[in-house]
C-alpha cells in the first residue's frame, strides 16, 4: 500500500485529504525551502493554511481536523523545510493555540502570523518564586484602571524572556476569590515600561531562563484572553499544549536524543555487550514513544489536547535523562569535561548543526522533569484525570486566596 493510499484510509475525508495535499504541493513548488528564507517560507505556510490546519482559513489553517498536521509536518520534514517551532517553541507550541482559542479575532489577526513567522518571539509568565508547581497560588497582581490593567509582581524561570516580544501572563485580579478562580490571563508586550528582565544562569553556563519584574506595568484590556477571573481555564489550554509540545514532538526514526546516543556509541568504539543491550532498550523506548506520539496526533479530531498529553511529557522527560546519562557514561573520562561555563544568552535563532555537546545536553536534560510541570505533577494529573483515581487532599481549594497562609 502506498503512502497516499495509507493517508486516504487514515484521514477518511477525501476532500480534506486533497485540500491538504494540494496546499503542501503549492507551498513546496512556489517556495522551495532551499531557495527562500525561513521567514518567507513560514509566512507562505501560514497563508496557505498549513500552520495549524484546524484553524480557520485566514488565520493559518484550513478548517480541517488537527490530525492532518502530522501529514503536513512529515511532508515538510522530508522536503528539508525549516521548522518555526524550533525557533519559537513557546509561541508556536503554546501561544498560538491559546490566542486562537481564547482571544478576539482582532488580536488573533494581529499576532498569529507574526508569531508563526518568528518575527515575534513569545515567552510564558506563569511560575513565581512562591508558586512553581502550584501555579494557581501565584501573587502577581493586576488591578484595573479604566481600560488598562496595572501589573505588579515577579515571575521566574521564564525561558527566552530576554529575546521575547510578547509574553503570556497570568495574574491575580480577585484576591478574595479561591486561588483558581481569582486569576486573569493577559498577553503582555515585553517592551512595555515597567517590565524588567534579569538573567538566571544555569549549571550549563547559559542564561536561557530569566526573572521578570513588573513594576506598575500597564496592559490594555484588549489584550486580556478570556473573562476576568477565568484565567485558570485559559492557562490550562496553554499548559496542555505545552506538555504536548515538549513531549509530543515527533522526530525521525532514530533521531533526537537516541540519535545522539547512537553517535556516541559509534564513536567510543568499546561496544561492550552490556552497553549494547542497554542502548537497544533505550532505542526501543524511544521508538515506542515516537510511535505513540504519532498515533496520538492522528487520533485527535478537534480542539486542544487533553490530560493525556501528560503521558508524552512524562515519558519524554524521564527517557531523555536516561539517554544522556547513558551517553555520558559511554564517554568515560571525556564525559567529565566541560568546555566553558561562560554565560551565554541563547535565542534559538539557529538550529544546532552536527552532534550536540553531550555533556551540556546531559546537564540541560535535568530541567526536562521540571519545566512544563514536574514529573510528580504529571503523575498526579494522569492518576486523577486519566485513570480516575482519588485526588490528593486540598485544604485550600475553596478558601479565599487572601486567607491562605503564605511562605
Amino acid at each position: 500500500m502506498s503512502i497516499t493510499q495509507q493517508e486516504d484510509e487514515l484521514y477518511g475525508s477525501l476532500k480534506d485529504v486533497e485540500t491538504v495535499r494540494g496546499a503542501i504541493a503549492k507551498l513546496l513548488e512556489d517556495f522551495p525551502p532551499d531557495q527562500v528564507s525561513a521567514q518567507e517560507f513560514w509566512g507562505a505556510q501560514f497563508d496557505l493554511g498549513l500552520a495549524y490546519v484546524q484553524f480557520p482559513e485566514g488565520l493559518g489553517g484550513l478548517g480541517v481536523s488537527p490530525s492532518f498536521q502530522e501529514m503536513v509536518s512529515s511532508r515538510l520534514r522530508q522536503a528539508g523545510a525549516p521548522n518555526s517551532f524550533m525557533r519559537n517553541p513557546i509561541g508556536v507550541g503554546m501561544g498560538m493555540p491559546t490566542l486562537f482559542t481564547h482571544g478576539s479575532r482582532e488580536l488573533s489577526e494581529k499576532l498569529l502570523r507574526r508569531c508563526f513567522t518568528c518575527e515575534d518571539i513569545w515567552c510564558q509568565l506563569f511560575s513565581e518564586p512562591g508558586a512553581g508547581s502550584d501555579v494557581a497560588s501565584l501573587s502577581t497582581r493586576a488591578v484595573r484602571d479604566g481600560d488598562e490593567w496595572v501589573i505588579t509582581g515577579q515571575k521566574v524561570w521564564t525561558t527566552l524572556a530576554h529575546v521575547s516580544n510578547w509574553g503570556m501572563l497570568v495574574a491575580r485580579t480577585e484576591p478574595s476569590a479561591p486561588k483558581h478562580k481569582g486569576l486573569t490571563y493577559f498577553v503582555v508586550d515585553m517592551h512595555s515600561p515597567g517590565v524588567e528582565v534579569r538573567p538566571l544562569r544555569q549549571m550549563t553556563g547559559e542564561a536561557e531562563f530569566n526573572e521578570v519584574y513588573f513594576t506598575e506595568a500597564r496592559i490594555p484590556d484588549l489584550q486580556r484572553l478570556g473573562d476576568i477571573g477565568n484565567g485558570w481555564s485559559v492557562a490550562i489550554t496553554t499548559l496542555m499544549n505545552e506538555r504536548v509540545s515538549i513531549g509530543g514532538n515527533i522526530t525521525p526514526r532514530g533521531g533526537g536524543a537516541i540519535g545522539d546516543a547512537i553517535r556516541v556509541w559509534d564513536r567510543t568504539g568499546s561496544h561492550d555487550a552490556a552497553e549494547r543491550e542497554e542502548l537497544m532498550k533505550l532505542w526501543t523506548e524511544a521508538e515506542a514513544l515516537r510511535l505513540t506520539n504519532i498515533r496520538a496526533g492522528q487520533l485527535r479530531k478537534a480542539g486542544n489536547p487533553g490530560p493525556e498529553g501528560s503521558v508524552a511529557k512524562l515519558a519524554y522527560a524521564e527517557l531523555n535523562k536516561k539517554i544522556y546519562e547513558y551517553s555520558v557514561e559511554l564517554m568515560g573520562p571525556e564525559g567529565l569535561l566541560y568546555g566553558s561555563y561562560e554565560m551565554t544568552r541563547p535565542d534559538y535563532s539557529r538550529s544546532a548543526v552536527g552532534e550536540r555537546d553531550i555533556a551540556k545536553t546531559f546537564l540541560r536534560s535535568r530541567a526536562n522533569s521540571i519545566e512544563g510541570g514536574t514529573s510528580e505533577i504529571m503523575k498526579n494529573i494522569l492518576g486523577e484525570r486519566v485513570l480516575g483515581l482519588p485526588g490528593e487532599p486540598r485544604n485550600d481549594k475553596d478558601a479565599a486566596w487572601s486567607a491562605i497562609p503564605k511562605n
